[in-house]
């Protein structure tokens, strides 16, 4: 069940981020900002997947990575940079409303306060952890890349390409789920190997679906 779920939960988000392609730049940045929030708000719900126990998020990583390739593709760098800036913004308010509203004391009516508790107390550490391994890994693909691109001009920039993610995003997977999920999630191995073959699908995946997208919504037209 939750592996059929998982592929319409990513053909949904795939959808939608086309759609937000569609209606234009500042629709797809606020998506891949909106991925942001949600992949720090539904990671600490535990799912079985394909008998690996893993947090429920991987698919809002497909999300991010996708948008931001299509900024990139559509509207060039600076683009994507902004929106990049723009989940650190986001993120950042959400944690601190997050906390604000738990700072008001239930109604003896209310019956939600301790769910919330449970949901959004550990949203600081998460932010922490994301934001740090962010810029660190930010720091260390644009150099891997600049390496690879000194010293192994002869090798096509699409595998240069994918070298340098693959290695940069299974140092992020790595480091958020040491910093960010130890203790919190039953099996820290679980996680650590579904997302990285989660992110290596959506790396292998990226060019085919940014030609369909241009399919979609042709160069230009956005």
């Amino acid at each position: 069940m939750n592996e059929t779920l998982f592929l319409i939960h990513i053909l949904i988000v795939v959808g939608f981020g086309l759609l937000a392609l569609k209606m234009g730049k500042t629709a797809l940045t606020a998506w891949v900002a909106l991925q942001a929030v949600l992949a720090n708000l539904f990671v600490l719900k535990q799912i079985c997947f394909f008998d690996f126990h893993v947090t429920c998020s991987d698919v809002f990583a497909i999300g991010s990575i996708l948008g931001l390739n299509l900024l990139r593709e559509y509207f060039g760098k600076t683009a994507a940079e902004k929106a990049l800036w723009t989940c650190f913004f986001s993120m950042v308010f959400f944690v601190a409303m997050a906390h604000l509203h738990l700072l008001y004391s239930p109604s003896p009516f209310d019956t939600t306060h301790t769910a919330f508790t449970t949901i959004l107390s550990s949203s600081w550490r998460l932010l922490f952890a994301s934001i740090g391994v962010f810029f660190l890994v930010q720091q260390i693909e644009l150099r891997l890349f600049g390496h690879l691109k000194d010293k192994f001009q002869h090798i096509p920039l699409s595998i240069r390409s994918g070298i340098s993610l693959a290695s940069t995003q299974f140092l992020d997977t790595l480091l958020f789920s040491i910093f960010g999920l130890w203790g919190l999630v039953a099996c820290l191995f679980d996680v650590i190997l579904v997302s990285f073959l989660i992110k290596l699908l959506v790396i292998a995946c990226m060019t085919p679906l940014l030609i369909f997208s241009k399919r979609f919504v042709p160069q230009g037209a956005s």
